[in-house]
């Protein structure tokens, strides 16, 4: 499991604003990059969004799902990234020193890449997420107030 830590100039409850709007998801998840459809109940259990993941022209649509929201400190998300398969993602947020420290887990559960050692993959997960918080920071501390 890849897991990432970093401290954030902004409170909880600012962070979960970000993550609350679906529509902001490829802002700040690499990899992602253009959204299709966001559900109404977004970002209720059972909610899905419909993106798109890679570069024009090689784009694939799938969709992440939430499966626990509980701001301000918990979400976690399924998201799905086939052919190379679907991850769970927890994001841990808490009041830290006048700011926030958000922590996110990545860990592959399904297809392909659950075959492939963690040696490997945990590596390539931390250099991605730790670009991913670094996007997260920016849209949590740039609507801080």
């Amino acid at each position: 499991m890849a897991k990432n830590v970093r401290t954030m100039n902004c409170r909880p409850d600012d962070v979960f604003r970000v993550l609350a709007d679906g529509w902001l998801y490829p802002a700040w998840v690499v990899g992602a990059s253009r959204m299709r459809d966001v559900d109404e109940s977004w970002p209720q259990p059972g909610a899905e969004l419909h993106h798109s993941v890679g570069v024009w022209p090689a784009l694939l649509d799938d969709t992440t799902v939430v499966e626990e929201w509980s701001p301000p400190n918990r979400m976690v998300m399924r998201a799905r990234g086939w052919p190379i398969g679907e991850a769970r993602v927890t994001l841990r947020v808490r009041a830290f020193d006048g700011g926030s420290m958000v922590r996110i887990d990545e860990e592959p559960v399904e297809g392909p890449a659950t075959l492939v050692p963690g040696l490997i993959t945990t590596p390539l997960l931390r250099w991605r997420n730790s670009e991913t918080l670094h996007r997260l920071a920016y849209l949590a501390e740039g609507r801080a107030g």
